[in-house]
């Protein structure tokens, strides 16, 4: 640094100005591995809402629900509670560890296929390159002086981006509802301004994130390209450019025959134009030819890539590993008559070894290493205790709080009364009656709301309504003599066939001796 202008001074730039990408079609494996599971996620992500699941009278028969008024979460046959939450954050545990375990296999292979911007990027790219023709044509497009067909076409691409941004916003909405409900109602007018917010905030991110500032969202936006940096490493699949195979670059030199890839340079009978041997003398001499790689810089894989980088400078940033650039040099390497997969996924370690003359292993077998297995350990291990404790779990749930305002009273015929507030959650879909009963306190007598201390017994008797909580108050009479604080055991018990019971710890307060 001569001076300190050098980064502070009028000339130093330090903000690079947009360059638009116009990603080139491409037909491949991967090209249409994405077709099928961009038609998959959006096929999830748009019809889930509207399926059906009967749970009988009592319960909505939406597949999939976040009942935000009652508290509850369906989906299919598992029904969550509010207490239940940590259901969610094991989902969400395993979702995180999947992510780890995906990125340490094959890299950032969700950002290339399965991430909702990948994925809603890719079908707005589809959507432009119906109207406005594939990269060449659009390229045209952006520079032609504005007219009646480019408005046209600007037009047309634009509201077909905002009728998918709306249908976006539209279908989340109805995952908290019921959807053929709650569709009409916003068609009619008649939906709660929230709803109507909602889909309006979320057309308006789906428009400029996955129509207007697409690649800018994963390189610039997004954390996890520089998260991922801890989460690889050597053995990690990653599309990589074999560069061992594919230099010195050429132009048009591939068809020269294998001699042109010898590692010995020997120019006799060769004449150099401008450092290349001419076709004309590897042709004649092509046991003296030169060694040349088989990159021919046609740019191919530069054009189709969605992010507009160059794979051949190395792993990047901006690469998210969704293996477009893989299909067009397959497609190149056809054409010239040399081997495919001069870009595909390989790992450091193996390019390591094969730049030196080794056999690298196969890409599936670097997927069984201890890393990877422990994360599929720790994933299964994690959703397997969640399948347990969904089968083992009780479908009646208790929780008993003491009034604390008296803390006791005392009767007419020297017994102490204490009044607790009790609910008893049911989370069949029908209607249950329940038993509560009372342990760890002597010569106790309950009843509730209703009742009296004439009517006192061991145990109260309650209806729960079907996917509902019932609340009732209950009093408890206990003999005089005993501990200040005394603990207590309440047990809530279903009485119909498939029965099932909880219990909820609690304490008897007496007053002091001598009170």
């Amino acid at each position: 640094m001569s001076s300190p202008d050098d980064l502070a001074g009028p000339k130093q730039k330090l903000f690079e100005a947009r360059t638009k990408i116009f990603p080139k079609a491409v037909d491949g494996s991967f090209r249409r591995l994405k077709w099928a599971l961009m038609a998959v996620t959006l096929t999830i992500y748009y019809v889930t809402p509207w399926l059906r699941w009967d749970r009988g009278p009592y319960a909505p028969d939406q597949a999939v629900l976040v009942d935000i008024a009652h508290r509850r979460f369906f989906m299919f046959s598992i029904e969550i509670w509010p207490h239940e939450f940590y259901y969610v954050a094991g989902l969400l545990i395993m979702a995180g560890i999947g992510l780890f375990l995906v990125t340490s296999a094959v890299g950032r292979a969700w950002c290339g296929y399965a991430c909702p911007q990948t994925v809603w990027t890719d079908l707005f790219v589809h959507v432009e390159r119906a109207i406005e023709g594939d990269r060449n044509a659009q390229i045209r497009l952006q520079k032609a002086p504005w007219g009646p067909a480019k408005i046209a076409k600007r037009a047309t691409k634009h509201g077909i981006w905002l009728l998918i941004a709306v249908a976006t916003g539209g279908a989340w909405i109805f995952y908290f509802d019921d959807a053929p409900t709650l569709f009409g109602q916003v068609v009619r007018g008649e939906a709660p301004i929230a709803a109507y917010a909602t889909i309006a905030i979320l057309t308006g991110t789906t428009y400029v994130l996955g129509g207007l500032m697409r690649e800018q969202v994963c390189v610039y936006m997004c954390p996890w390209p520089r998260i991922q940096g801890a989460m690889l490493d050597e053995k990690s699949l990653l599309v990589t450019y074999k560069y061992w195979r594919g230099e010195p670059r050429t132009h048009g030199l591939k068809r020269a025959g294998p001699a042109a890839r010898r590692p010995e340079v020997q120019d006799q009978g060769a004449e150099p134009q401008g450092g290349i041997p001419s076709l004309v003398a590897l042709a004649a001499n092509p046991e003296k030819a030169p060694r040349i790689g088989d990159c021919i810089d046609c740019n191919a894989c530069v054009a189709v890539c969605p992010t507009g980088i160059d794979i051949r400078n190395g792993s990047q940033i901006g690469c998210i590993t969704c293996g477009l650039c893989i299909d067009a040099c397959d497609q190149i390497m056809t054409k010239i008559g040399r081997p495919p997969r001069l870009i595909g996924y390989s790992t450091i370690a193996d390019e390591t070894i094969a730049g030196e003359g080794g056999e690298p292993m196969h890409p599936l077998r670097r997927l069984l290493r201890l890393r990877t297995i422990l994360y599929t350990l720790v994933w299964a291990g994690i959703g397997m205790g969640m399948l347990f404790a969904l089968g083992t779990r009780t479908r009646i749930d208790l929780s008993v709080s003491q009034t604390r305002n008296p803390l006791y009273v005392r009767l007419s015929d020297g017994s102490i009364r204490n009044t607790y507030t009790i609910k008893v959650r049911n989370m069949e879909n029908r209607p249950r009656e329940v038993e509560i009963g009372l342990s760890g306190l002597t010569g106790a007598a309950m009843w509730n709301d209703g009742g009296s201390r004439e009517t006192a017994g061991p145990t109260v008797r309650l209806k729960v309504p079907a996917d509902q909580v019932a609340r009732t108050r209950v009093f408890v009479a206990a003999p005089a003599q005993g501990p200040t604080r005394q603990d207590v055991t309440f047990t809530v018990r279903a009485l119909d066939q498939e029965g099932g019971q909880d219990t909820d710890e609690n304490f008897f307060e007496r007053p002091e001796t001598g009170q």
